[in-house]
């Protein structure tokens, strides 16, 4: 088990993620980003960076794949594991607008898959990759 997570629920999310960096429209900078998303249901979401042409006004695949679970009805605490791939080596992380955006939904205990351009993985959780985070429960 890595961070509570079964083989078959980390080969699910390594599968989603590099298949969406597939669908990733990234005319100008070229770089593919592919995010997924593990629901308590079980449920994948997926996510793609989506560039524009009045650069930068894009939208990274973390926040794509968040907005779509929202939009599917996932709340915070609906959300087990997320998982990134790019196509460099070592794995890109979450930039830090989207480390803030995913402690919206997801607690800092949960782990964040990366995956470099062979596949291979590093994993830490949202609190180690946002310290002394700023989150809902912040607000008076």
């Amino acid at each position: 088990l890595i961070h509570g997570l079964s083989t078959s629920e980390v080969q699910a999310l390594s599968e989603a993620c590099i298949e969406a960096k597939e669908r990733a429209y990234c005319p100008y900078s070229k770089f593919r980003v592919g995010a997924s998303l593990l629901l308590t249901s079980g449920q994948i979401i997926r996510g793609a960076n989506v560039e524009n042409a009045a650069y930068p006004v894009g939208t990274c695949a973390e926040r794509t794949a968040l907005g779509t679970a929202v939009v599917e009805g996932a709340r915070r605490g609906d959300i087990r594991a997320l998982a990134v791939a790019t196509d460099i080596s070592p794995p890109a992380s979450p930039c830090g607008m989207c480390r803030q955006y995913i402690r919206e939904f997801c607690e800092p205990s949960m782990p964040v898959l990366m995956y470099d351009k062979d596949g291979k993985s590093t994993v830490l959780t949202l609190e180690q990759l946002l310290p002394m985070s700023f989150g809902p429960e912040s607000l008076p």
